[in-house]
């Protein structure tokens, strides 16, 4: 059997999360929405079902996973949770924050979702699908973008079957995501400072306001995903800061810049978010050999997607 072979999709309905609970529950792998990307889930606590993770997406052991939790309560059951967690979680949770901190002595997670360490990255999601998978099944979630490792991320179901295949095990089809690129995600530090690991959606503005200014220093340590130099590649050169495509390329367009495919023609960052991983899907299936990117202003959630754009370009 290969991993093209047609994988189950349903409707992220109760049937659907009744069936991808039940799956979870037993070890099995699910793809499920999220709010950012598609993500494949897996119970943290199980060693096996991880080690499925990691063989489905091709995935170097040494890249950390983020766990997905229902509630504080959960949450509090597997890390620390200190007074700027709580500030940051009655902040965005549930929503598109990750943040690593302190793993819990005792704390039922299999050391290779951790990698190794002794911190935890860990979010609240958004979105229903995956909230009601969390409560059904009542379990911690490991789920990685649900895409073989370093490509494209998913931002609907069909992303995810053509990306895993059957690897994937079962995908709750729950449409296209609303931000389009993962989660932002924050280290907090026993000393007191904090640093941005990943931007995402939540611009680093809006955590400096609740925690102050954040650490200059750079680890060069892997503490949680997106953090490698090469990712979210899709298979061919990529050229960034491009107001015009050349012969061969496929132009990925935002704002007054015309694209084969436009990520924004108002020039909106959050609708160009949204949109960024379906493009470049697109742009990887389309005849042409190189992709070209119109520029896009490095700010606010705009600074998120030039980070994945320069790693997709690596």
């Amino acid at each position: 059997m290969t991993g093209k072979q047609k994988p189950l999709i349903l409707p992220a309905d109760a049937s659907g999360i009744a069936q991808a609970a039940e799956r979870l529950r037993a070890g099995g792998l699910v793809a499920v929405p999220t709010e950012t990307v598609y993500g494949l889930a897996a119970r943290a606590d199980s060693a096996e079902a991880v080690a499925a993770i990691y063989r489905a997406k091709g995935r170097p052991d040494f890249n950390p996973l983020i766990v997905h939790v229902v509630n504080l309560e959960q949450a509090g059951r597997l890390v620390e949770l200190d007074d700027r967690a709580l500030a940051l979680a009655n902040a965005f949770w549930p929503g598109p924050l990750t943040m690593v901190l302190p793993l819990r002595e005792g704390a039922p997670v299999t050391p290779a979702v951790t990698a190794g360490l002794s911190t935890l990255a860990i979010r609240m999601p958004a979105h229903p699908a995956m909230r009601a998978l969390l409560e059904a099944g009542g379990l911690p979630l490991a789920a990685p973008s649900a895409n073989r490792s370093g490509g494209v991320s998913p931002t609907d179901a069909a992303h995810v079957a053509a990306s895993l295949g059957e690897r994937a095990g079962l995908i709750l089809d729950g449409g296209a995501c609303a931000r389009g690129i993962e989660s932002t995600i924050v280290a907090l530090r026993a000393d007191g400072s904090w640093q941005l690991l990943r931007p995402g959606p939540i611009e680093e503005a809006r955590i400096t306001a609740i925690l102050g200014a954040a650490e200059d220093a750079v680890t060069s340590r892997i503490e949680a995903p997106g953090q490698l130099a090469s990712h979210y590649a899709p298979g061919k050169p990529l050229r960034l800061d491009a107001p015009l495509a050349e012969a061969d390329e496929f132009l990925i367009g935002f704002g007054a810049v015309a694209g084969d495919c436009t990520l924004s023609a108002s020039g909106d960052p959050s609708e160009a978010a949204a949109r960024l991983y379906a493009c470049l899907h697109e742009a990887a299936a389309a005849p042409a050999a190189r992709i070209a990117v119109a520029p896009i202003p490095d700010e606010g959630i705009g600074t998120a997607i030039n980070d994945r754009l320069r790693r997709a370009a690596a």
